[in-house]
Formats: structure tokens, sequence, C-alpha cells
């Protein structure tokens, strides 16, 4: 009977089980608790104890004076001991995404990794590069619906960085999309209130376009161009709305009809990008 082959499982393959993190947490206030402690157990030396930001130094100091608990109760004694565990934990997280972020800032100033090396207490240039990639899953998330950390292996670090590539480079296309459609719309609207006169009005066509008046001016910051932009949205379906109704064009003249021609085709063109824009964010987790 031959013996059933043992499968690999894949690098970038995500852990069936999330992996604990402490994750956020307020370490001085955690320092703050164990100041109180010692003070409580009246240890003689407690004023000498680092600041409650100052993490590691305050760490040595608990560690150095753990006798001043001695004639505390098992209790206290034990959650003091928690408590180090804990922020010795939370220590070494952070240090993981800080190291990290040196091993990019000395990559960026043109470091190489046979120089790195020694730095990163490792012998050899790949080793180096493949500490530098498990040392960024502490900042990655994978794309399941839970979000988890990313494993800590070089080919999982590469999956994710390359999605989180494509992701920012598609908000990039949007972003630059929407600026240029934005630049656009303050001489389209423009042109339609020019026009106002030579279209079909009604008293709901008569407010937008009153809107788009008095925004216009003042165009300059994104929340108001998101207001001319709902104003535009607003005035060209209430025009489309009495188009339907009277069964003829809105624009009376071969002007009119080009100034609402330009502010159509420039709202389409928007959806267009928005839709665009939301396909392209979806590729990376395809």
């Amino acid at each position: 009977m031959t013996k059933r082959k043992r499968s690999s499982a894949r690098p970038t393959k995500p852990l069936i089980r999330a992996s604990m993190r402490i994750g956020p947490l307020d370490a001085p206030a955690v320092v703050g608790e164990l100041r109180q402690i010692h003070e409580e157990a009246e240890d003689p030396d407690v004023e000498r104890m680092p600041a409650d930001d100052e993490l590691f130094g305050a760490l040595l100091y608990v560690e150095k004076h753990v006798q001043a608990l001695r004639r505390q109760s098992t209790e206290v004694q034990r959650a003091a001991a928690l408590k180090r565990v804990q922020l010795w934990e939370y220590l070494r997280e952070q240090t993981e995404i800080h190291q990290a972020r040196a091993v990019d800032d000395a990559r960026n100033a043109g470091a190489q990794w046979i120089q790195l090396a020694p730095a990163m207490a490792v012998g050899a240039p790949n080793a180096a590069y493949n500490k530098a990639k498990r040392l960024k899953a502490v900042e990655l998330i994978d794309e399941t619906p839970l979000a988890n950390h990313v494993r800590r292996t070089p080919e999982a670090v590469l999956k994710a960085e390359r999605r989180l590539a494509l992701e920012q480079a598609a908000e990039r296309r949007a972003q630059e999309a929407a600026q240029r459609l934005h630049e656009l719309m303050v001489p389209v609207a423009t042109r339609l209130l020019e026009q106002r006169e030579a279209l079909l009005r009604d008293d709901d066509i008569d407010y937008w376009l009153e809107e788009i008046e008095a925004v216009l001016p003042h165009c300059q910051t994104p929340l108001q161009m998101v207001s001319l932009n709902r104003y535009l949205d607003a005035a060209l379906r209430a025009l489309t709305k009495l188009e339907r109704r009277s069964a003829r064009s809105a624009a009376l003249t071969e002007e009119a009809r080009l100034a609402l021609a330009a502010a159509v085709e420039l709202q389409q063109g928007q959806v267009l990008s928005n839709e665009a824009g939301f396909s392209d964010a979806q590729v990376p987790g395809a």
C-alpha cells in the first residue's frame, strides 16, 4: 500500500487561525498600574522608577525590584508579572515595526543587503532580505474578510505588498481622474449658467441653477467641489425630467445645446471614472 504524499502548503496561504497579537495598548497606563503596585508595596526606590512613557526603562526597573513585592499576596505578584509579560510582548511587537521602517529607510538611502546583514544580526545578504520581509508581516494584512496578519514568510509578504501596490495605484488613478473632472466642472457649470435664459426651466431647474450660481464663485475646496457636482447633477436630472414631460429638447439654441451636452458628457465621464476606480479596487483581491 503506497503512502499518501504529504502536500506542502503554499508559502502564501493564510494561516487557518489568526495570529494573536497584543496590538494597540495604552502602555503608559499599564506602567502606571505597575508603579501603583510598587507604591502600595512600599518599594523604597519607587521614586527612581522611570516615567510611565519610558517603557523599556520602567520594565527594567520593575524586573530589578521584583523582590519589593515579596510581602504582597500571590495574586498581586502574579498580576504584576503578567503586566510585565504583556508589556514586553507589546514592546517586541513595536520593535519589529520600527526595525522594519529603519530597514526601509536604509534601503532608500542606498544601503545594500550585505551592509544590513550585520546590523540585523544575520550572516548573509539573503538572510537579511528574508528577515526584513518577515518584519514587514507585522504591518500587513491579508485579503480575507477577517483581515488577518499575513504569514511571516517572504513569499506571503511579497504577495501582500503586490496587492497593496495595486490598491494604491488604483486609488491614485481614481484621485487623478477625479481631479481632472473637477478641473473641467467649473467651466462647464459656468457655461451652462450663461445659457440659462436659453433653457426650458421649471421651479426645480431654477432652484438647482441658483445653487450652482451660489457655490461657483467659491469653488476651491474639495467640499465645495462635491457640492458643485451634486448641484450640477441635480440640475441635469431636472432638465431630463422636463424634456420627458414636454417631449422636446430643453435647449432652445445651439449654444444652449452645446453647453447642456458638455455638462451631460462631464457627468457621464464621472460615472465611468467611478466605476473604473471601483473595478480597479477589486483587482487585487480577485
